[in-house]
């Protein structure tokens, strides 16, 4: 195991950076899915494999808006361009649902990415989650900006109500409603993934219950494939939202949502996207020189 060094972050955002004491000339930016939070242990895990590793707040921490509301791209190209200025020549971009739909984003508008691990991804841009700079939650906006302007997007159908009435829900439904009520507005946001230069590999759980990840993956896959880009999907039927990678500990049940699959189903699916992961990130074996 790599001996790592860390470093706090404090600027442009709240972060920790993991450098293995060796170097590495491969880095990931890490992002956490709607908690928005440094996710440390999974930056972490990934510097033991001898990347090096940085993990951000990229919304709700100071001076960034409270909700995943008009969240600038460049955010995350920031987190790119620090791991270039530490020597990164292969930079990845790994997120988790709304980091997934983070991460894809940035790969198609900044090509200095040169892979996307979109862990239960989204197809689509979707609306704001929480309040944004205003303090209003209404109306929907984009998630999303780009040189300062909001990304299509689709909003939420509010007429949607949950199949269970006690304890935590599934909100996979509201989704699906979603697609169906705005579907004239679908084809505006969906991702152009076939446009990323980045390489693209897709981990998602055919028992998401938070919203529909493997069809929505099985779109990314069709896109890119169609355009002759390549693209590597990876599921288990069973697993829900929340793949685990060997090392990680089981996610925390929820008194609020319900995430689908079961914790030997997300470990099982985290562990067999492990390889593949690690694969994606590092630079291909260099090619042999003819005649030597």
């Amino acid at each position: 195991m790599s001996e790592i060094v860390e470093h706090e972050v404090t600027a442009p955002w709240e972060g920790v950076l993991l450098e293995p004491a060796a170097g590495s000339g491969a880095g990931v930016l890490v992002l956490a899915g709607s908690s928005g939070r440094v996710d440390r242990e999974r930056a972490r895990l990934l510097a033991q494999q001898g990347l090096v590793a940085l993990a951000i707040r990229w919304f709700g921490g100071p001076g960034q808006p409270a909700g995943i509301c008009e969240i600038p791209l460049e955010t995350f190209v920031a987190g790119v361009d620090l791991l270039r200025s530490r020597g990164v020549e292969r930079v990845g971009v790994l997120g988790v649902s709304k980091g997934a739909e983070a991460a894809l984003l940035t790969a198609v508008h900044e090509p200095l990415v040169d892979v996307v691990v979109a862990v239960s991804p989204t197809a689509l841009v979707w609306c704001n989650v929480g309040p944004g700079p205003d303090g209003r939650r209404h109306p929907y906006r984009s998630s999303w900006t780009w040189r300062g302007r909001p990304l299509s997007f689709v909003p939420m159908d509010d007429s949607w109500r949950p199949a269970e009435t006690d304890g935590p829900v599934s909100v996979r439904g509201w989704y699906d409603l979603s697609e169906s009520t705005f579907d004239q507005r679908l084809d505006a946001a969906a991702i152009p993934v076939e446009k990323a230069r980045a390489d693209v590999l897709l981990v998602a759980g055919g028992d998401d219950a938070m919203w529909p990840s493997l069809p929505h993956a099985e779109r990314l896959a069709a896109r890119r494939r169609a355009a002759g880009t390549t693209v590597r999907l990876v599921t288990r039927p069973d697993a829900g939202h929340r793949p685990r990678f060997p090392g990680e500990d089981p996610a925390e049940a929820s008194q609020t949502f319900l995430y689908g699959g079961t914790p030997h189903a997300d470990a099982s699916l985290g562990e067999l996207a492990w390889a593949p992961v690690i694969d994606a990130l590092n630079p291909p074996p260099a090619r042999p020189v003819a005649g030597q």
